[in-house]
């Protein structure tokens, strides 16, 4: 500027890549779709789009969660900073948790507390990201990761998952993506978007195909336990003696509290590979510049995993058992949406939409708008889980509500059906 002239401002809009993975989160697409509801229905919105059960009854917390978090509170003990990588306390009862079922013990040292599971990704896709390195994610799989893959960088490329096999990985695709520059593949186990549980053996493959690769594993457990069919929940990290895992975990979707953002990261790896290879320190290096996860929920989380009642996780997945069949029932009987696997874990399910159908419908993302639009329902479009002309259904909602908001999509897809010719 000269001469008390117009200032030439050196800044822009920002940075591009920021811009676009906000528009790509699921986030963004889901509200969009939420923003064509009629305020002016005066049915209730059936929130079929995002995996919050917190705001249901049914799926409240336990009290003795509520009561840890506010004597915490009120302590004044939690008021300060925590140390990077969480307060110990905390990362100590995170270890013996994750220890119950692995075939060796946790330490302190293994774990890392985190601002919710986002964060937890958010870490591991900087941690990796070295320059011409590359990792491997799941189609169709939660975009956070490819986001965070892009904001630092790090090259991503997508893998299978197969409808046909109950979404399991498909491994010769992965044989197949992985290079000299590969690092990591990531796993959902219970799937999210996809509904599935991995069963042992499917699981050993996973390690069998890293080892073989050199690669490690980053398993995505956060919604360990929920599980409600055939298939019990086994951590990957019973396979850590086969490839390094990093298990990404919290108490978002176990304990029904995303609010409370506390999620973690640990290294189930008892051969100490990623230690050797200092990615353990490299996510303590990451945590030193990075946020925190709320002093007095660290300060909580002892007792909120020591006290919540056994009841009430049964409760919980009796509850979302109920919900799945529902779902799973409701689907059958929509011409134009079919089901390849009945979801037995998280909080989801991945049904395939079929435009041949119906009529003025030109993809996902316009059925969903439409189907918002008319009946106040709200769906994720699989468009941004990577699978177009797919859907993402939430089941984790009131039984009730979920009848109705599955009973309005028929409806929708009655109305829009073409006309069958009569032969």
């Amino acid at each position: 500027m000269e001469n008390g002239g117009e200032a030439k401002w050196r800044f822009g809009a920002g940075n591009p890549a920021v811009q676009a993975s906000g528009r790509q989160s699921l986030r963004a697409l889901v509200t969009r779709v939420f923003d064509c509801v009629d305020r002016n229905d005066p049915r209730p919105v059936a929130p079929l789009g995002h995996g919050d059960p917190s705001a249901f009854a049914c799926f409240r917390t336990a009290a003795a969660d509520e009561e840890a978090v506010s004597a915490a509170a009120l302590s004044g003990k939690h008021n300060r900073y925590s140390s990077a990588g969480g307060v110990l306390e905390a990362r100590s009862a995170v270890a013996a948790y994750l220890s119950r079922e692995l075939p060796y013990e946790l330490s302190t040292g293994d774990v890392v507390v985190t601002a919710g599971c986002n964060h937890a990704i958010e870490i591991m896709m900087a941690v990796l990201a070295s320059p011409g390195a590359n990792v491997l994610l799941p189609r169709p799989g939660y975009p956070m990761y490819e986001s965070r893959a892009a904001l630092c960088g790090l090259e991503f490329r997508r893998f299978d998952l197969l409808p046909e096999k109950e979404w399991e990985v498909d491994l010769d695709g992965v044989e197949a993506l992985a290079d000299e520059n590969t690092v990591a593949m990531v796993i959902v186990n219970p799937n999210n978007p996809c509904g599935c549980v991995y069963s042992y053996d499917h699981l050993a493959k996973i390690a069998e195909t890293a080892r073989k690769l050199g690669i490690m594993v980053i398993s995505d457990e956060v919604y360990d336990h929920c599980a409600f069919g055939s298939k019990p929940f086994v951590p990957m990290g019973v396979f850590g003696e086969i490839a390094p895992v990093v298990t990404i975990g919290g108490i978002s979707k176990r304990w029904m509290v995303p609010g409370w953002r506390l999620g973690w990261i640990a290294a189930t790896d008892p051969k100490g590979v990623l230690r050797d290879k200092n990615v353990l320190e490299s996510i303590m290096s990451y945590c030193a510049i990075s946020v925190d996860a709320v002093t007095f929920v660290q300060g909580a989380l002892p007792q909120i995993i020591a006290n919540t009642d056994k009841a009430f996780f049964e409760k919980a997945m009796d509850v979302m058992r109920e919900a799945a069949e529902i779902c799973y029932r409701k689907v059958g009987g929509i011409e134009c949406i079919t089901c390849p696997h009945k979801p037995e874990g998280s909080m989801f399910v991945m049904v395939k939409l079929d435009l041949s159908c119906l009529d003025g419908i030109a993809d996902d993302v316009d059925f969903c708008t439409q189907v918002a639009r008319e009946e106040s329902v709200v769906i994720c479009p699989g468009s941004g889980l990577g699978m177009k002309n797919w859907l993402r259904i939430t089941f984790a909602v009131d039984p009730g509500l979920l009848e109705d908001g599955m009973e309005r999509v028929k409806s929708f897809c009655q109305r829009h059906g073409k006309a069958k010719e009569l032969k």
